[in-house]
């Protein structure tokens, strides 16, 4: 079970703060998703998509040569 904690930060003139370190370290380098609700910020590591679970499981007509994976991911991501 992660340990949850409350930290109060100064947001600077550019509205910038700084990550608690031990998130930081975490998760450095990776992507994130905020999620905004009236005046909740949630901040978290992102999780792409996993396609993998829709294999077998749906027909989609695409438009994008097979052979070029990066669009046909694209493609597939737009229609989902």
């Amino acid at each position: 079970m992660e340990k949850e904690m409350e930290i109060s930060k100064k947001v600077d003139k550019q509205g910038r703060l700084v990550l608690p370190k031990e998130w930081r370290k975490k998760y450095a380098g990776r992507r994130v998703t905020i999620k905004i609700e009236d005046d909740l910020m949630i901040i978290k590591p992102h999780k792409p998509v996993d396609i993998t679970k829709f294999f077998d499981r749906i027909e989609v007509d695409i438009k994008s040569d097979l052979s070029d994976w990066k669009a046909v991911r694209r493609e597939l991501y737009e229609v989902h």
